[in-house]
């Protein structure tokens, strides 16, 4: 006996054996339950969702022996003709090779006679939308008032392309995409029912190849036998797919998390060695940097990769993750206008690690000293971002670089208030409740802190608790905190702030409006500034 491809093994005989497309069949058993049955049904969807198979069960509830039902017994000869494919009232129409309008005449000069077999003809119409507008207007009268004998059976991936007249003329169901799980479900039970050896990842891997396909999944599972001789297993079925190794994943990773571009670049070039395809490459860091957002997001949502999803999103804040995700997408898209493919995805990371936000004292360097290699790179990028905050000391006209002193345990700060808060690596409302607060008093353990009365509702006994634990660890010792409404006497570290932003903004325009260059093009050609458009230099 030859040897039967698993689509058409396994394919469902009845509704209970259909996996998914619950919205389709709950609705059509009822119908068929109370006898409330239409003559015409559309259905859609993309490729090997189920819609030739569920018109396919249809016919056969319609014309089983035992009667009309949504349980049709597969015993009876109707039953067993409609799953052999040859049940002569049910009538099966590839629109796509019979498009011209005489074709369709022919089909309905059939219709007015009385089924042979069964209890109803069936016409099952398959990519319906490759029919031609005559064909259309042809099918419609007949479509809209068929005998009683008759029902129509409507198939397409592409609706948009049916006429509104046809729409409007049939009962329209939307077969959705198939999700991971169910497609990995059933991969799980045809792999125990046919006693082949298998693992979770090569499932895994076939599921989400499937692309919510059922009947592409299937195919790829009998590619993944016989590419595996009888066995399904990760390796081989990654072989196959031509999907990444996740080592190469947790290697960007890792250097994305540092910063480290040295780790990014032998990473890709590794990748080069291996013969990846540099898209998907940045496609599997794109679904990792989506699951370690989610993990971010509520830690329940790991799964069985947990451990390491956590490593990672604790080893990443969430604005970075997201920034890195943007980024990503973005270069995902312009991937294809770069020069060669790994250019391109060596920009996309290059450009993650750039717009990465600086931490508080962290020095950037443009451009490496020749002699210092990749290692030796990273160790410095790693100390700066550790280092305290360089600040400038002005000395007359001469501007020297000085490292600002910062009192790690003392009886009273030496530093600024506004220089203590961005190292204490407060994130959201809370970094928004230290930066509108001034810093009243410190003595012998024992800080006072003033919050704007603006800001009054930043303040709760969990935030303080927090802001507590914060300082404690950043000078070292036990810390008595008070936190008081009221008009702090100095600026706070977020007036300071918008204060400076705002000298910078004023000291570009006026830099615009006193430029010689810009002077000469206002009175050559009438030109104006927009100063909305000046941004001044970070």
């Amino acid at each position: 006996m030859s040897y039967q491809v698993l689509a058409r093994k396994w394919r469902p005989r009845n509704f209970s054996e259909l996996v998914g497309q619950q919205h389709v069949v709950q609705p059509l058993v009822n119908a068929l339950d109370h006898g409330r049955l239409h003559h015409a049904f559309l259905f859609t969807g993309t490729r090997g969702v189920g819609k030739t198979t569920i018109a396919r069960i249809l016919a056969k509830s319609l014309n089983c022996e035992t009667g009309v039902t949504s349980k049709p017994c597969g015993q009876c000869s109707a039953c067993k003709e409609v799953d052999e494919g040859r049940f002569v009232d049910l009538i099966e129409v590839d629109a796509a090779s019979r498009t011209k309008v005489d074709d369709t005449r022919e089909l309905l000069d059939n219709v007015q006679y009385a089924p042979s077999r069964g209890r109803y003809k069936v016409y099952l119409i398959d990519e319906v939308h490759m029919l031609s507008g005559h064909s259309f207007n042809a099918l419609l009268k007949t479509l809209e008032e068929p005998p009683p004998h008759v029902k129509f059976l409507l198939a397409t991936t592409d609706p948009q392309r049916l006429p509104v007249t046809v729409l409007s003329r049939c009962l329209q169901f939307n077969l959705k995409r198939l999700p991971v799980e169910q497609i990995a479900a059933q991969i799980q039970k045809i792999l125990v029912a046919e006693g082949n050896a298998h693992d979770a990842g090569s499932i895994k891997l076939l599921a989400r190849a499937a692309d919510g396909s059922m009947r592409d999944g299937l195919s790829l599972l009998d590619q993944a036998i016989a590419y595996g001789g009888g066995q399904v297993n990760e390796p081989e079925v990654r072989a196959m797919l031509g999907t990444i190794d996740q080592n190469f994943i947790e290697q960007l990773l890792q250097g994305l998390e540092a910063g480290d571009v040295g780790a990014l670049l032998k990473a890709v070039t590794e990748a080069t060695e291996f013969g990846l395809d540099y898209e998907a490459l940045l496609k599997e860091l794109l679904l990792m940097l989506h699951r370690i957002a989610l993990v971010q997001a509520d830690a329940a949502l790991a799964g069985e990769a947990g451990a390491g999803l956590l490593v990672h999103a604790r080893a990443m804040s969430p604005p970075d993750v997201q920034l890195y995700y943007q980024i990503g997408v973005m270069g995902q898209r312009d991937l294809p206008y770069a020069p060669d493919p790994r250019s391109g995805l060596e920009m996309i990371l290059l450009r993650m690690v750039a717009f990465r936000p600086a931490l508080a004292g962290e020095v950037r360097h443009s451009i490496p000293t020749a002699t210092a290699s990749p290692a030796k790179l990273a160790t410095t990028t790693a100390a700066a971002r550790t280092a305290p905050p360089v600040t400038p000391t002005v000395t007359a006209d001469v501007v020297t670089p000085a490292v600002a002193t910062v009192a790690r345990n003392p009886g009273a700060p030496t530093a600024k208030w506004a220089d203590v808060v961005p190292q204490l690596g407060l994130t959201g409302l809370l970094r928004e409740l230290a930066n509108n607060t001034t810093l009243a008093s410190y003595d012998h353990g024992v800080m006072v802190l003033v919050l704007e009365e603006l800001h009054g509702k930043l303040l709760n006994k969990e935030r303080e608790a927090e802001l507590k634990q914060a300082l404690e660890k950043y000078y070292g010792n036990p810390i008595r905190l008070t936190l008081q409404l009221g008009r702090p006497a100095v600026e706070t570290p977020a007036k300071e702030k918008t204060r400076l932003q705002d000298e910078k903004q004023q000291a570009a325009v006026q830099a615009i409006a006193d430029d010689p260059n810009v002077r000469a093009l206002q009175e050559k050609f009438n030109a104006r500034v927009n100063p909305a458009s000046i941004r001044p230099k970070v």
